[in-house]
């Protein structure tokens, strides 16, 4: 495993060696090393350290969350403040920010190590999230596949899933459950998001909680409905039934 790679952002000198010794003897790599705002970015953008230690009093004309904020807007790299001062004022401004913790001075090396891993941990699955949703929005846009398939995440891998398999989709508080004759997958995602993406041929919002493979439904007795394969009966919202009424053929 790749030891993780540390901009340190401190404008004292004697404290900036000392922050850089604990990190080598923990186990990580400093590369690099900034006393002023405008040298952090400099940095950050040609280093592309995996995280930013950063003081936020800084001196000079940028201070540390000034600088903390181009950071991660640009270049979406994990900050986390050093700071002497906890005062609500100054943590009030650091948290426009946004910054993966604080950690005060002065402090343990302890401290500092599980700041660092948890800012790490919880920085890649938040870009893990992103990953899979832009590949996942960039498949449909892009025309790469047909309806015929969609791409879940399962398992920490992306499974392709023929659409017509699928019986149902289900809303579930901030996640949507894709339902399958034998499967069910569960992303994060909202019901909207997966209306356009599935389109309006072979699939119809029935409910504000489901959505229904229209050639999967073998009966209909309102105010529910039932699809092949099984037996769960799904309800029919009101405001939905005169677009089921228009999808179905009715004799």
């Amino acid at each position: 495993m790749s030891k993780i790679n540390i901009l340190v952002v401190e404008d004292e000198s004697i404290v900036s060696k000392d922050i850089q010794h604990s990190l080598k003897k923990i186990g990580y790599n400093v590369v690099g090393a900034a006393a002023t705002g405008d040298k952090a970015i400099e940095l950050a953008r040609s280093e592309k350290p995996d995280l930013v230690l950063m003081d936020i009093m800084l001196k000079g004309a940028m201070n540390g969350i000034e600088a903390a904020e181009v950071i991660k807007n640009e270049m979406s790299i994990p900050v986390i403040f050093l700071t002497a001062y906890a005062d609500e004022s100054t943590l009030g401004k650091a948290k426009i920010s946004e910054p993966y913790g604080y950690i005060l001075k002065p402090f343990k090396e302890i401290d500092l190590q599980t700041s660092i891993e948890m800012a790490i941990y919880k920085h890649k699955k938040e870009q893990d999230i992103i990953k899979e949703r832009d590949f996942l929005y960039s498949l449909v846009d892009n025309k790469e596949i047909t309806h015929e398939f969609i791409f879940v995440k399962s398992n920490s891998k992306l499974v392709k899933i023929n659409c017509k398999d699928i019986c149902f989709i289900e809303a579930l508080k901030d996640y949507v459950v894709i339902n399958t004759v034998d499967t069910r997958y569960t992303i994060h995602s909202t019901m909207k998001e997966i209306e356009s993406k599935m389109g309006s041929v072979d699939f119809l919002r029935i409910h504000r909680s489901f959505i229904v493979r229209l050639d999967k439904i073998v009966s209909i007795e309102y105010p529910n409905l039932t699809l092949e394969n099984d037996k769960k009966s799904i309800p029919i919202g009101g405001s939905f039934r005169d677009d089921l009424n228009a999808k179905i053929k009715l004799l």
